[in-house]
């Protein structure tokens, strides 16, 4: 019951880190200017992943998405790459749990069932590395160009959709360690319980093959008397020698 309830936790942890990681995806706000140094601010930019946009001091924003993929600096075309495969992993682990965990009926047996719920976990994990990858890289890109005193262009700041990214990673990844960790108590449990029931057989069968001192004896005084021809053979042959 408890590896059950363990399973649940874990399942909870890793599809809610999965939906945090899918929802920093279209998030806006992965790097805002900066207002360090500045006194008057018309404008404010920020971008994601697939546009860079401004905001003037009335609300407006305007937008331009990124045209072509060749063309983009080499950290986000690998933020893209990770947090797609982020996703795709969280998805089939998310599939991959509701299969294999005990409190589902569908899955088959517990030996099967218990494999592809150590795979959902391992799924689990690797979609919160990629995401943590991808987050981190441009994170450091950020900070590394804002603590440069060497460029000019505008610098950026963390945005919101990096902290969500970090945060579904490390339930993600802590979500399908559990669920594996949970999959090797019950493999352990099996085991030692399968081991105990051959020693209990074994002995069983071994006392078996011995029979009580009682039935033995019972059984050897209802054996039927031997035959006339089965006698040992008497040298006198007087009257007393059969009484």
């Amino acid at each position: 019951m408890g590896g059950m309830f363990q399973e649940i936790a874990a399942f909870v942890l890793s599809t809610s880190g999965w939906v945090l990681v899918s929802s920093t995806l279209p998030t806006d706000y992965w790097k805002v200017s900066s207002l360090d140094g500045t006194v008057i601010t018309t404008a404010t930019y920020w971008s994601n992943l697939w546009k860079a946009c401004v905001t003037d001091s009335t609300g407006v924003s305007n937008c331009k998405d990124f045209r072509s993929m060749l063309a983009l600096d080499g950290y986000i075309q690998a933020c893209r790459g990770l947090m797609i495969a982020a996703i795709c992993l969280g998805f089939f682990g998310s599939i991959f749990a509701l299969v294999g965990m005990k409190c589902t009926k569908i899955g088959g047996s517990d030996g099967s069932k218990a494999k592809i719920a150590c795979l959902a976990g391992v799924n689990f994990v690797l979609s919160g590395l990629c995401s943590l990858t991808a987050c981190s890289l441009y994170a450091h890109r950020i900070t590394t160009e804002f603590f440069d005193p060497m460029f000019v262009a505008q610098k950026y700041e963390l945005g919101a959709a990096l902290f969500i990214g970090w945060a579904g990673s490390v339930l993600c990844i802590i979500g399908g360690g559990m669920l594996c960790f949970s999959i090797a108590g019950s493999f352990t449990k099996s085991h030692n319980r399968s081991s105990y029931t051959y020693r209990g057989a074994a002995s069983r069968s071994h006392l078996s093959s011995h029979p009580p001192r009682g039935q033995v004896t019972k059984a050897a005084s209802q054996r039927a008397p031997p035959e006339y021809g089965d006698l040992p053979q008497i040298q006198n042959f007087d009257k007393n020698a059969y009484v």
